[in-house]
């Protein structure tokens, strides 16, 4: 389950940025999943949960926001959603699409106090 790895890791670099910033707790954490990116929306939360016990994240909100895949066909050059990594170009069925988008997996925002 690599949701528990990039939740530890997510704890830490909260803990390195908060340092930074003179902020003794985390109340609040926006998370970017891109559609694409392989992690499980609910499987992360969980994690979340069990990895910030005890640490300065403990008891923050989590919002995770999953903005969707987007590709570029090689053949037409048209822009078009990718619900998964083969989908076929929506204009003329090509595949083997370029990914545009939907891969990401970034902290967004965080508060703390």
């Amino acid at each position: 389950m690599h949701e528990l790895s990039l939740s530890l890791s997510l704890v830490d670099l909260l803990a390195e940025r908060c340092q930074r910033e003179g902020l003794e707790r985390i109340t609040r954490v926006v998370l970017e999943v891109g559609a694409l990116s392989g992690v499980e929306p609910d499987s992360l939360r969980f994690c979340f949960d069990a990895a910030t016990r005890g640490t300065l994240a403990e008891g923050a909100l989590l919002e995770i926001q999953i903005p969707p895949g987007r590709g570029r066909c090689p053949v037409c050059g048209a822009e078009y959603a990718l619900t998964h990594l083969a989908a076929p170009c929506a204009l003329c069925g090509a595949y083997g699409a370029t990914l545009v988008s939907g891969q990401a997996l970034r902290v967004r925002e965080f508060e703390g106090c």
